[in-house]
């Protein structure tokens, strides 16, 4: 009802059923799309942005998780974990940075993790490609001041069969829903949504425009992370 037009890219060949639907009549799905090879991220933003007429927004959802201990733990799994988390995030926005720049409110929101902020046993891989997201997203929020908001969410554990398969005996009611994030990452953003014929404030908080890619779900001059309780003071 908030009337975008939404790109779902993904790795997978086909996409959840009822998914696309659920994005309305005007939604593009990719599949197929290898986000940890910069031309096949470029190809497939840039293919969006030609369907729609433009981008205003980038959700970085696309990621994975491994819990191991370091000493006994697969050291492949550091570099899945870096391509997952940070090669994606990194590719995607590389290709949609001149799409947002068009944007009279382009913005970008990642997915950090709260694990990277105080990390556990069993998380080190995992922790340091999230914090490279976070690293990512403040870096991006200076060069891109002015023109692209970059924003992070970091949540805890997200309530994934993945993850439930990963952690059986967890408690999961303490987990994130899916749905639960979703809102954080969008309804702020859907609420301050400006017209594309005219500037924003700069002293207002812009939200999502029209148009939307989400690839693997950040304000305007500033880099603020998330928690799916609140927001944390913003990254000077």
């Amino acid at each position: 009802g908030q009337g975008a037009r939404v790109a779902l890219i993904d790795f997978a060949n086909n996409a959840p059923e009822g998914l696309v639907a659920a994005c309305g009549p005007d939604a593009l799905a990719l599949s197929g799309v290898d986000l940890t090879d910069p031309d096949g991220a470029r190809s497939a933003i840039d293919e969006a942005a030609a369907r729609f007429g433009g981008l205003d927004a980038l959700i970085n959802v696309a990621g994975g998780f491994a819990w191991q201990t370091h000493a006994d733990g697969d050291p492949a799994v550091w570099d899945r974990l870096y391509a997952l988390n940070v090669r994606t995030t990194a590719n995607a926005i590389r290709a949609a940075i001149p799409h947002l720049r068009a944007s009279s409110a382009g913005r970008i929101v990642n997915v950090g993790a709260n694990g990277a902020v105080k990390s556990a046993a069993g998380m080190g891989a995992y922790a340091a490609s999230k914090a490279g997201v976070h690293r990512l997203t403040e870096s991006l929020a200076e060069e891109l001041k002015g023109e692209v908001t970059v924003n992070a969410v970091l949540p805890s554990i997200i309530d994934t069969p993945t993850n439930r398969a990963d952690m059986p005996d967890a408690d999961v009611a303490s987990w994130v829903r899916a749905d639960e994030l979703a809102a954080v990452m969008l309804v702020p953003g859907l609420a301050g949504r400006q017209r594309r014929d005219r500037r924003p404030d700069p002293g207002h908080r812009p939200g999502l425009n029209r148009r939307s890619c989400y690839a693997k779900a950040a304000w305007r001059g500033e880099s603020s992370h998330r928690g799916v309780d609140g927001w944390r003071e913003p990254t000077k």
